[in-house]
């Protein structure tokens, strides 16, 4: 998950080559829940499911914008009001659904960065490499916003003698 502000990665979860993303979706909510204050969930079609709406309502309770273009508004609970609600607010809902891109831009800031390619070989160390790409973006958007946004950082203070 990323924060559309900033880009910064609030959440990670790394499987196998043919996992699917969307079954990953509530514990990354979940997650960022736990250490920042989500104002809304974008995602597109390929997370739209029942479970997953759910899930997202459980953390969070407001409008959520998962948009699946099959999807008649059947089938009850969460997943029939975002049906609805997209329905009744189709233009709004829009501006809210492209946030969704900045994963991408995320993405792209990484490999831009730090290259597209792993040279680590066993499984294991694939996914320590990546988590430190991921940590290294992270610290490299704060030490950004930083100096944006004119922040001088306390890391310890002298003790008195």
């Amino acid at each position: 998950m990323v924060r559309v502000k900033t880009n910064i990665v609030t959440a990670v979860e790394i499987h196998g080559r043919n996992a699917s993303d969307s079954k990953m979706l509530p514990a990354l909510v979940t997650t960022t829940a736990e250490n920042f204050q989500i104002a809304e969930v974008s995602a597109d079609k390929g997370y739209a499911s029942r479970a997953n709406a759910d899930a997202i309502c459980e953390t969070w309770r407001d409008s959520v914008y998962l948009l699946c273009s099959s999807h008649r508004g059947n089938g009850g609970g969460t997943w029939t009001k975002m049906y609805h609600y997209f329905q009744c607010r189709r233009n709004d809902s829009l501006q809210h659904y492209q946030k969704r891109s900045n994963v991408e831009s995320t993405f792209s800031m990484m490999k831009r960065k730090f290259r597209d390619s792993l040279r680590s070989k066993t499984d294991v160390a694939i996914v320590n490499e990546t988590l430190c790409k991921v940590l290294s973006h992270n610290l490299v958007v704060l030490i950004h916003e930083m100096h944006e946004l004119g922040i001088d950082p306390v890391f310890w203070t002298e003790k008195a003698a």
